[in-house]
């Protein structure tokens, strides 16, 4: 953790919510005058995309069904950690993109399921800002949530989230349901032991709870959509949330624990930007507080 290069990590598997709550937190650097260094999750796999296929063949070949991007062996995990140790001593780093169709390509001036090549990070940034599957991910050799000033959890429970990754995987990617089954079946292990136990570690949670029958996810026929959908925010340490005031803000909201507030799913990203813009803004704050008593570095 650093006062002077704080670390915010948004933390959730693909279809949990991350993408709104990197908007959300777009619009509050916006407002606030905030210049992050953007870090992508997907950049910090081991694998392009035909190296991961071959990677997959390789071990199902030899018996090993379990090879996924959810775990430690598909991942550059300790890169991650010294990305965030360096960024929080000095404010320097190196990052790169994963390209992932036609239209990122176009941008990049890289095909579509490679990598672009290693940069450094802008100078001069206020704070670095990650999305991705493993913001507080932690194993036997590598601890990269205690590098993270705020980490922010999304996550829907776990049927909605299958629900996502078969209708994502059939209809836009062309797979069937089985295949998509058997992908959430190989990845299972590594969300258990990778996945899931970071949002014990995290700050704040936003779990996605649907309010209509998810009951057999492999036969769901559309997703729930957010009015169809409750979020519930947890609070790690509630000492200094104004309770009070979400509710009065966020309207048929309500408390369920001393710790949680309940939230319609339409209002989730009101919620994100109403509770995270105070936390900025006590990071930016004791950011401001040291350098002036200390100086520039």
């Amino acid at each position: 953790m650093s006062i002077r290069h704080p670390v915010i990590a948004v933390t959730g598997s693909s279809g949990a919510g991350t993408s709104t709550v990197k908007t959300s937190f777009e619009h509050i650097f916006r407002r606030e005058n905030i210049h992050p260094a953007v870090i992508e999750g997907d950049s910090f796999h081991r694998y392009a995309r035909e190296e991961m296929k071959q990677a997959m063949a390789e071990a199902e070949s030899e018996g090993d069904s379990t090879l996924s991007h959810f775990g430690p062996r598909a991942n550059l995990f300790e890169d991650l950690e010294a990305l965030f140790r360096t960024y929080g001593d000095s404010g320097t780093g190196k990052r790169r993109y994963y390209v992932h169709n036609e239209e990122e390509a176009a941008v990049r001036g890289h095909a579509p399921g490679t990598f672009t090549p290693w940069e450094d990070l802008p100078s001069d940034t206020d704070m670095l800002f990650y999305e991705g599957l493993h913001g507080g991910v932690r194993t036997e050799t590598v601890n990269v949530a205690r590098y993270v000033d705020l980490l922010i959890g999304v996550v829907p429970i776990v049927n909605l989230e299958w629900i996502q990754k078969i209708h994502r995987d059939t209809r836009a990617r062309g797979y069937s349901v089985e295949a998509a089954t058997d992908t959430i079946l190989r990845r299972m292990h590594d969300y258990v032991h990778y996945v899931t136990p970071q949002f014990s570690r995290t700050h704040v949670n936003f779990q996605r709870v649907p309010v209509v029958d998810t009951s057999n996810p492999f036969v769901a026929r559309d997703i729930p959509t957010l009015d169809e959908s409750l979020v519930v925010v947890r609070f790690r340490d509630p000492t200094g949330v104004d309770f009070p005031y979400l509710l009065s803000m966020i309207h048929d909201s309500f408390m369920s624990r001393p710790n949680c507030i309940v939230v319609p799913g339409g209002k989730m990203e009101m919620a994100i930007q109403l509770v995270a813009t105070p936390l900025i803004r006590s990071i930016m704050e004791r950011r401001k507080n040291v350098r002036r008593a200390d100086g520039p570095d």
